[in-house]
This record gives C-alpha cells, structure tokens and sequence, in this order.
C-alpha cells in the first residue's frame, strides 16, 4: 500500500518559506530544507506545548488545530526535535525502560498472580500506588508521572481503567485484558511491566514539554 503524507506540499512550503535562510540542521549546525517529516515532528511538539494549548483553547474545542509559525528558525527545531522524542516515546512505549516500582505481594508470586479482575488507586487521593490485586500492590509512583494527560486523563488513569475483565451488558462478551499479555506476548506479567513502562513515558513525556521554548508565533500565519 503506497504512504500518503498528510501535509500538502503547500503547507510544507509555507514553513520552508519561513525558515529558508540559516536554518540549524535539527539543531546541530548548517542549514536543511525542511522535510515533511520535520514539519510533522513540528505539529507534535507544537500540539503539547502549554503555551499552545492555553492560546488555541476555544479553537481546539470547536475546530481541527491550527498550525502557526514560530517565528525563529532555532524554535522551529526545538518543536520539531522535541516532537520526535516524543513520538518515539509514544509510538514504542512497549519497548521503554520499565520504571522501578516497588511490588508488595502478599504470596510468592506465580504466573497465575498476575491475572488482574479491576485495578484500583490506594486511594482517590492517593495515586502513588495501584492495587493490583489481592495479591499485588505497585508502590512509588512519582506524581509527576500523572501529569501526562491524554483526553482528560492521565495515560496511567488510562491503563488502570481500560485494563480489567469486563462484560458487555447487551453482547455478554467478555472482554479480558489479560489475554493479550497471556496468547500474544506469552508474558502473564504484561500488565504490571506495562504500567511501569506507562509511568517512565510519562516522566520523560512531562520533562520534553517542560522543556519546551516558550510559545512565540507569527501572527496570521497559521494554516
């Protein structure tokens, strides 16, 4: 099947247009025409910023995203660099660095422990740790790690929900998210290994953002 770019040639001009002299390649030196790849990382690194978000809030809500031009060439690359992190991040958060949580288990664990029914918080106010099960409880999980919003919650509020059994009230299909971990990735502990990769995205997540330069556009010149 043949790739299609979602970014039209002349959207990609209009960024060329604006960075065509002295342009850092990717932040390392010389001058590059911008790629279309480069003007997507952009828009993903722009997409996160809070800057953004505050200034295009009743936008966002109504409309697809406008893309406006920073107005330096260094805070191009910035964006755009900042976006391939970040998309490397989210794309293969599978093959993270697992965070190091710590287990509290009430029994030698065996694979048969690992099954989970419905995970839940210590408690409402207290997200640094996830009950497993009876026979599980992941501790120490950094707060910041839940400042990783997506669609009003955060990726780890995600996993703690959508990750439990749970039948369909109409269909009575049962859904059991342990069957992936269990026929897919033969790996009983998929569950728990994911939410620790969860937490280490969502730290390093949270530093690319913070990270971010400020938000400094050319009027007018979204698209």
């Amino acid at each position: 099947e043949a790739r299609r770019d979602a970014i039209t040639d002349e959207g990609l001009a209009h960024f060329q247009e604006a960075y065509r002299d002295g342009s850092p390649l990717r932040g390392s030196g010389g001058a590059v025409s911008i790629t279309k790849e480069d003007l997507f990382y952009y828009i993903y690194g722009l997409l996160h910023s809070k800057d953004y978000r505050a200034k295009y809030a009743d936008n966002l809500s109504k409309e697809l995203p406008r893309i406006p031009r920073v107005k330096s060439p260094s805070d191009f690359w910035a964006f755009s660099n900042a976006g391939r992190a970040l998309g490397e991040l989210h794309v293969n958060y599978e093959k993270q660095k697992k965070f190091g949580l710590k287990h509290v288990t009430t029994t030698t664990l065996k694979d048969a422990h690992y099954r989970v029914e419905k995970m839940r918080y210590r408690a409402k106010d207290d997200k640094t740790a996830i009950i497993y099960n009876d026979y599980l409880t992941l501790e120490g999980i950094p707060s910041e790690a839940h400042d990783y919003v997506v669609n009003g919650k955060s990726a780890l509020d995600w996993v703690v929900e959508r990750y439990c059994v749970k039948t369909d009230k109409d269909s009575g299909i049962v859904n059991d998210a342990n069957a992936w971990g269990d026929e897919t990735a033969k790996n009983p502990r998929y569950i728990v290994e994911l939410i620790e990769r969860v937490v280490t995205v969502s730290l390093e997540t949270v530093k690319i953002v913070n990270g971010l330069p400020k938000l400094e556009i050319v009027e007018g010149s979204a698209v």
